[in-house]
């Protein structure tokens, strides 16, 4: 049986002000009116079914997401009390699919990246699940074709030689998973061509990945193993926030995918990938017009370059002389920054909460 584990916990702060504690960026509609949470279930298709979704996320947004993916039954979308990284996240996802099938089969993926086009990506999917169901002890990743040197990525080192263990895209043996590494490292890895950027999107079985995490984090392992022994029982949520607050995070990458002694490969992604991590992100995955600016919204430009502008269609947006500029309004911030300084976007958030401007957030 084929289950879907949709990672939504993260917050966003890089497209403050639309994105905010209670409306991040996967709750919003960035690239299209869907919203990215409701367009990465949309691009399952009928791989899986809707009762074999499950989205883990933090608790403050379980009902906003269950009203937006009103087909996923509500007991598989699991608040977290506190944020505890990838592991612990993609453990839980586990002891509820095993709770069902214990030769369950696990897509895990984010839910805020933009992928095209989605029979692509489902045809992917599937070469990977074939690959993860003939064989024990296997994990399947995704790697991405690097464009450039980026150092905002994970990578994944590939074996120099195919495999022929699966037909599609081209398969390989994993080398091993780095880091986020600096600009003299990304620009040796581009240059050798066996690295692809991690995209962070994995098939396995889920007893796989439950047996490792019992293996390499004990102790993680021990707390969610009485959080598993708590499902469908009546103080399932006072043992849920107890043993999951104790526990220590990890990101799946550290706590399993640089460790595991099994079967590790990594397909090379036919589709088109995009973790939309900033506002930038909207040039290259909405366009730009004759002067390079991209606009969502009711907006006059005059000796306007190179601007995104995000705003409604009521509320009118004018840019006098601006040049490689971001402009967000919402109902209660405008954000005015320039691209160049587009990573201090995030300090903005900090210093709302440090000044008590909590309304903001």
């Amino acid at each position: 049986m084929l289950f879907a584990v949709v990672m939504a916990g993260g917050s966003g702060t890089r497209f403050w002000p639309a994105s905010r504690e209670m409306r991040p960026k996967q709750l919003l509609a960035l690239t299209g009116e869907r919203t990215m949470i409701q367009q990465t279930v949309d691009r399952l298709g009928d791989l899986v079914d809707p009762k074999h979704l499950i989205v883990v996320t933090n608790r403050n947004l379980v009902e906003a997401i269950r009203e937006q993916l009103p087909a996923v039954p509500a007991e598989a979308v699991l608040g977290e009390p506190c944020r505890r990284d990838t592991a612990p996240c993609i453990g839980l996802a586990a002891a509820l699919a095993l709770a069902v099938d214990p030769d369950a089969t696990l897509v895990v993926m984010p839910s805020d990246h933009v992928i095209g086009p989605d029979d692509l990506f489902r045809r992917s999917l599937q070469q990977a699940v074939e690959l993860v169901d003939a064989g024990e002890n296997r994990i399947v990743t995704f790697g991405i074709p690097p464009q450039y040197a980026a150092e905002i990525y994970g990578y994944v080192e590939r074996q120099s030689d195919p495999t022929t263990v699966s037909t599609g895209s081209a398969v390989y043996r994993v080398a091993s998973f780095h880091e986020k590494p600096d600009a003299a490292r990304a620009a040796e890895y581009l240059a050798t061509g066996r690295f692809y950027w991690n995209s962070g999107i994995f098939v396995w079985k889920a007893r796989t990945i439950w047996q490792a995490l019992q293996r390499f984090e004990p102790m993680m392992y021990r707390h969610l193993e009485k959080i598993a022994a708590a499902l469908g029982k009546a103080d399932f949520d006072e043992v849920f926030a107890t043993e999951f607050t104790s526990l220590q995070g990890r990101s799946i990458d550290y706590a399993v995918m640089e460790r595991f002694d099994g079967e590790t490969f990594v397909i090379e992604a036919p589709f088109s990938w995009d973790d939309v991590g900033n506002w930038p992100a909207l040039a290259r995955l909405v366009g730009t017009d004759e002067l390079g600016n991209t606009i969502q919204g009711k907006h006059l430009g005059i000796a306007t370059h190179k601007t995104i502008v995000r705003t409604d269609e009521v509320h009118l947006v004018v840019t006098v002389g601006l040049d490689d500029c971001i402009v967000v309004h919402t109902p209660d911030a405008t954000l005015v920054a320039a691209r160049s300084h587009e990573e201090q976007i995030r300090k903005v958030v900090a210093e709302l909460r440090d000044r008590g401007w909590t309304e903001h957030l």
